[in-house]
């Protein structure tokens, strides 16, 4: 049984006709969170739906351009939202807190405790917290992949066992949607293909993500020691049947050995990285062997930026290709004294080392 679930709703299972809020569906959802509650299990859940809500309250609004338009849009539709799961809630005699993030709130370890420490504040006090990207302020580089990539990154820095992403299909799918013969691939990390083949690129009608995001996502988030599940949202008690794990279509990625609370950070700094290592293919195969392996500076080629000691660094191999990223030891200008010799401290130690 699961203690903690990150649980991420996607805007079209949310949005009704004409980008309107489907209350009914949002009650659904509430009365599954009030289950899980009842059963002792602490929820965050992270909800798509504002520029949705916004767009179908404000049909009659003055043309302006996409980046106006959203700030418009998420603004007035996060507080219908928030006041929507708010009012349900409450008839449960359960409370909820807004917490509106941006990708800037995960840039360094202070930032990112500080988020850490509000939700698990509002947890410890049985406060359900209710998570969005702060869509009014984040633009270009702000902004987050998606809800996905946001969800998975909260559940990585709560530690959740499980992460359910909801959309408005069953799951990955072995063939073409419509297709007589298509099934939902249940056990993704148990299948012998490679799936992301059967992936549809095409993204939803209301939100940013696709389905190649969640898979991404999937695969990534279940690597630290989190179960995914990609599922439908439409369907009426998904969330229970699976915390139940009754026999539903679903998408389940299995949790691979739980990572560190520093390691799942480093995993979530990807684009915060402030400079670059290439390193050779002895090294690469010395980091991907089964034993736990640092980083040592005779497998280092090439240093790129001016990063500084505790400072986050991709770590790329002789093709430019990402091998992982981790936490320097010490500066670029130490690192390329040291590069090639060796008996040298490492310039990433394994307890600071994420391996895509």
């Amino acid at each position: 049984m699961f203690h903690r679930i990150t649980i991420k709703v996607g805007s079209n299972v949310l949005a009704a006709a004409k980008g309107m809020l489907d209350v009914q569906r949002i009650k659904g959802i509430v009365d599954q969170l009030a289950y899980l509650r009842e059963k002792g299990v602490e929820v965050i859940l992270v909800s798509s739906g504002a520029v949705a809500a916004g767009r179908g309250l404000l049909q009659d609004s003055k043309p302006m351009d996409t980046i106006s338009n959203r700030q418009l849009y998420s603004s007035v539709g996060q507080v219908h939202l928030i006041n929507t799961y708010n009012n349900l809630l409450a008839e449960k005699n359960l409370r909820c807190a807004q917490v509106l993030v941006t990708k800037e709130d995960f840039r360094d370890r202070l930032h990112y405790l500080n988020l850490k420490n509000c939700i698990s504040v509002l947890l410890q006090n049985g406060i359900i917290p209710i998570v969005n990207e702060n869509d009014a302020i984040s633009v270009n580089e702000l902004m987050f992949t998606d809800n996905d990539e946001l969800s998975g990154m909260l559940a990585s820095m709560t530690s959740s066992e499980a992460l359910m992403l909801l959309t408005n299909v069953d799951g990955i799918l072995d063939g073409a949607p419509g297709d007589d013969q298509v099934q939902v691939i249940q056990e993704a990390n148990d299948y012998d293909h490679d799936i992301s083949r059967y992936i549809q690129v095409k993204k939803s009608d209301f939100g940013r993500g696709g389905m190649v995001t969640k898979f991404h996502i999937a695969q990534k988030i279940s690597k630290q020691g989190i179960t995914v599940y990609i599922a439908n949202g439409k369907r009426n008690n998904i969330i229970t049947d699976i915390f139940n794990d009754k026999n539903v279509p679903r998408t389940r990625f299995g949790a691979h050995l739980k990572k560190s609370t520093v390691k799942n950070w480093i995993a979530d700094s990807d684009g915060f990285e402030k400079g670059i290592i290439l390193i050779n293919d002895g090294a690469k195969q010395a980091l991907r062997s089964n034993k736990a392996t640092s980083l040592l500076p005779i497998g280092l080629i090439e240093v790129m930026g001016d990063f500084r000691k505790g400072d986050i660094i991709k770590i790329l191999d002789e093709k430019g290709e990402k091998v992982g990223l981790g936490k320097a030891m010490y500066s670029a200008e130490a690192a390329r004294a040291k590069m090639g010799k060796s008996r040298e401290r490492p310039i990433v130690h394994y307890d600071y080392l994420f391996l895509d």
